[in-house]
C-alpha cells in the first residue's frame, strides 16, 4: 500500500466517525416538531380530516336523536291518517299458550259403508274424491242372499193373503152356525201368525239397507243390493271395482261430511286446566296463511303411555274445505279473558297491540311529542293480540299512537330517506 491510499483511507474513516457523531447527537424539541410536522405534511390531508369527523361526530349522534325520529304533521294531516291517541296505562294480559295438533275426519260424520250381505259387484256409481247426496247409489251387488231373504218375504205375503181369505171364509160360516167355533179362531190363529212372518221378513230385509220395495216385485231382480249414501258427503276411500266379490263386513267405501272437521291438539298435564270444554279457542295453519274459531267438543282424561299427553278435540266449521284431513296446526288458548280475569297476567304499562311498530328491527311505539311525534323504543312483554305489555321503555300515562301508526312508520322511512340522500 502506498502513501496515496493510505491518505485516502485515512480521509473515510475520519468522515464515517463525523457522520456517525451527527446522528447520535439529540435533536432539540423545535426540531422534533418540524420533523413531526414533516412527516404530517407527507401523509397529505388525512390528519386534520380526521380531527373533523370525530369532533362532528357527537353532534351528528345528538342530532339523529332529538330531530330525525321527530315527525311533525298538522292538525289535517293527523285527522286524515287517521291516527288515535291513547295513554299507556296498566291492563289484563290474556296469556296465550299455543298447542300443536293435527285436523282429523269428524268421526260423527264419517261413515264406513259395508254390504252386510256377500256377493258380485255389478254397478259402481261412485268414484274416489266425489261429492255424493244422501240417499244417492253408489254401488249395486248381486248377492244370493238377499235373494233368498226376499223369497222369504214374498211367500210370508202369500201366506198372509191366503190365512186372510180363510179367515174372512170362517167368520161367514161360524155367523151362519155352519161350522165350529174352533175353526174360526183357528183361522184367527194362522192370520197372526202370518203378519208376524211379513213383519219379520221386512225388518231383516230394512237391517240390512235393502228394504222391501227393492226388487220385491213381480220381474225384479230379487239378488240386486244396493249401496246408498248414509248422508251427504265425499268419498274418501274405495275398495271395490266391478265383477269384484266382496265379503258382507268388507269396507267397500269410507264416507265423510267435510263441512265439519275436528283439530285435535296433544295437551301436556301442566295446560290441561286450560282446556274446557265449550271455550272458544284460534286454530291456525302451519302451511299457509290461515285461521279460524272453534269450540272445545272433548277434553280427553287420560294421558297417552308414550307421549304422556292428553287428547283434545276442537270442532271446526269448514264450508270451504281448506281444512283438510292431516293438516297440521296450532291451537291458541287463552289462560285467561274478559269474562275470567282471575286468570289474566296484570301488566304495569299496557299499550294496544296495533301500536307496537318495528323500526330498524326494533319494537317502538309512536309516542307525543311537543310539536308531532316520535318513536319510542320500548321492550315488550307478553301480548294476547289485543293489549301488550310493555317491560320498559314507556312510562304509565304517557300519551302514544294507539291507531294510525303505521302512518308514522312510512312518513319516518321517507324522513330517513331523505336525511341519506
Amino acid at each position: 500500500m502506498n502513501q496515496r491510499q493510505k491518505i485516502i483511507i485515512a480521509v473515510m474513516a475520519v468522515i464515517g466517525l463525523l457522520l456517525a457523531a451527527w446522528i447520535l447527537v439529540p435533536k432539540s424539541p423545535g426540531d422534533a416538531h418540524d420533523a413531526h410536522n414533516d412527516h404530517g405534511n407527507e401523509g397529505g390531508e388525512q390528519a386534520p380530516a380526521k380531527a373533523v369527523t370525530a369532533a362532528a361526530a357527537p353532534a351528528g349522534e345528538h342530532a339523529h336523536e332529538e330531530g330525525a325520529e321527530k315527525i311533525t304533521l298538522d292538525a289535517a294531516q293527523v285527522k286524515a291518517a287517521g291516527i288515535v291517541l291513547a295513554a299507556a296505562a296498566p291492563a289484563k294480559i290474556s296469556v296465550v299458550t299455543s298447542l300443536p295438533g293435527e285436523i282429523r275426519f269428524n268421526e260423527d260424520r264419517t261413515a264406513h259403508v259395508v254390504p252386510k250381505l256377500a256377493g258380485v259387484v255389478m254397478e259402481v256409481h261412485a268414484d274416489l274424491g266425489q261429492s255424493v247426496k244422501q240417499g244417492q247409489v253408489l254401488a249395486v251387488i248381486a248377492s244370493s242372499g238377499l235373494s233368498d231373504q226376499r223369497s222369504e218375504l214374498l211367500s210370508a205375503q202369500r201366506r198372509l193373503a191366503l190365512a186372510s181369505t180363510t179367515l174372512e171364509r170362517e167368520k161367514r160360516l161360524w155367523q151362519d152356525k155352519i161350522s165350529a167355533e174352533q175353526d174360526y179362531l183357528q183361522a184367527q190363529q194362522a192370520m197372526s201368525e202370518a203378519e208376524i212372518a211379513v213383519q219379520n221378513a221386512r225388518q231383516k230385509l230394512d237391517a240390512i239397507g235393502a228394504g222391501a220395495g227393492s226388487g220385491t216385485g213381480s220381474g225384479k231382480n230379487l239378488s240386486r243390493l244396493e249401496l246408498r249414501a248414509p248422508f251427504s258427503g265425499v268419498v274418501m276411500e274405495k275398495h271395490l271395482a266391478q265383477g269384484e266379490a266382496v265379503k258382507e263386513d268388507a269396507i267397500v267405501f269410507t264416507l265423510s261430511d267435510l263441512s265439519t272437521v275436528w283439530a285435535e291438539i296433544a295437551v301436556p298435564p301442566r295446560d290441561l286446566n286450560l282446556m274446557r270444554v265449550g271455550e272458544t279457542v284460534t286454530v291456525k295453519a302451519t302451511a299457509f296463511a290461515a285461521q279460524a274459531q272453534g269450540k272445545i267438543i272433548y277434553v280427553g282424561e287420560l294421558l297417552g303411555e308414550q307421549t304422556r299427553t292428553a287428547k283434545a278435540r276442537v270442532a271446526l266449521a269448514n264450508p270451504d274445505r281448506a281444512w283438510r284431513p292431516g293438516l297440521f296446526i296450532t291451537v291458541d288458548v287463552l289462560s285467561g279473558s274478559a269474562s275470567n280475569n282471575a286468570n289474566a297476567a296484570d301488566a304495569a304499562v299496557a299499550v294496544a297491540a296495533d301500536a307496537v311498530q318495528m323500526v330498524e328491527e326494533k319494537p317502538v311505539v309512536f309516542v307525543e311529542v311537543a310539536g308531532g311525534f316520535q318513536a319510542q323504543p320500548v321492550k315488550l312483554g307478553r301480548s294476547d293480540g289485543k293489549m301488550t305489555e310493555v317491560l320498559a321503555g314507556l312510562k304509565p300515562g304517557a300519551r302514544y299512537v294507539a291507531a294510525g301508526s303505521f302512518v308514522l312508520k312510512a312518513e319516518l322511512g321517507k324522513d330517513s330517506a331523505e336525511h341519506t340522500h
